[in-house]
């Protein structure tokens, strides 16, 4: 079965383990995906991500990170950017999510970022997704 877009089903998945109170979520691993939970994780909105090996792609596998009242991190997650419908922002033009409480995640030429991490680099990019 292929997918055709497989950013959204990463996020869907971190979506519905949340509203399940899972402990992890596995997806299958691509590079992509892996730089993203790398962001997440250094954002503080994960507690971990592992890469498993198996015999296809691999598996990678998120550690969803809660407080004492089981209230996710992730208040929201949302792709922007989609297969059909591309969004590209420049370096001056770069918004921020919920009035910095948030992260947008961009691909730019200098690979995978936050958007603060864009902006300190002056680079702008297509916007993959937002985190709240």
């Amino acid at each position: 079965m292929s997918m055709t877009d497989p950013i959204a089903d990463f996020l869907t998945r971190i979506r519905n383990a949340i509203h399940a109170r899972k402990p992890t979520v596995s997806v299958p691993a691509s590079n992509m995906k892996r730089r993203i939970a790398e962001i997440l994780k250094r954002e503080m909105y994960i507690k971990d991500c592992r890469l498993i090996s198996d015999s296809r792609q691999g598996v990678l596998e998120l550690e969803l990170k809660y407080d004492n009242q089981h209230r996710s991190a992730i208040a929201g997650l949302q792709r922007v950017s989609r297969p059909g419908q591309r969004r590209y922002v420049g370096k001056d033009n770069i918004e921020k999510v919920r009035n910095g409480m948030g992260v947008s995640i961009l691909t730019t030429s200098r690979g995978v970022l936050s958007d603060r991490e864009a902006r300190k680099l002056s680079v702008g990019g297509e916007v993959i997704c937002t985190i709240w």
